[in-house]
């Protein structure tokens, strides 16, 4: 029987541009961010962040104005997106756990990053995405970004939007609705 006590819900930021990058540059992870939500009582946990130098490109203007974070900053305190992975592993034991993110970007995201760059997938295979599932939950007809599901729960915005640690526990106030929503209809 698996373990289902505690979800990794997972937030990436990843390089990105005003447009179409430039030649010969890629996405790519630059910040993980991890909070879990403990299912018996629907509380949070840990809450942490991990910075994820890029190989492939450097972090533009655009995504210092949308992440705060920037190449120097990145490139100083960040480690290679392989140890990354090797942190989700041992630290948060992902391989063995369910994991969240908000929408399907994250999962691809890794899987892209694992795949180019020879790093094992940090995961194992179970994985819920909390944009479509809130959706469902609540009957709603369109799947909504992050913000307006806060906003459309009456929850706060805490931390940093577009900051991997913030973010992770944005979504984790979302699956701990959606959760106590379905324990309450049983």
């Amino acid at each position: 029987m698996r373990d289902v006590g505690i979800i990794n819900v997972i937030d990436i930021e990843s390089t990105c541009w005003k447009g179409n990058p430039p030649p010969g540059e890629k996405s790519e992870i630059i910040e993980v961010g991890l909070c879990t939500l403990e299912t018996p009582r629907l509380e949070t946990g840990i809450k942490r962040s991990v910075l994820c130098f890029p190989v492939d490109s450097v972090v533009s203007e655009f995504c210092t104005q949308l992440t705060t974070l920037t190449d120097d900053k990145i490139r100083m305190e960040g480690v290679p997106f392989e140890d990354a992975c090797t942190w989700l592993r041992v630290f948060a034991k992902s391989k063995d756990r369910i994991w969240a993110s908000f929408g399907d970007y994250d999962r691809r995201m890794f899987e892209e990053c694992c795949g180019r760059y020879g790093v094992p997938y940090p995961f194992g295979p179970r994985h819920l995405n909390v944009k479509t599932l809130v959706s469902l939950a609540f009957g709603w007809r369109h799947e909504f970004g992050m913000e307006e599901v806060l906003r459309r729960l009456d929850l706060p915005l805490v931390g940093t939007h577009h900051r991997g640690g913030d973010d992770a526990a944005n979504i984790a106030q979302i699956l701990r609705v959606v959760l106590e929503n379905a324990r309450g209809r049983i």
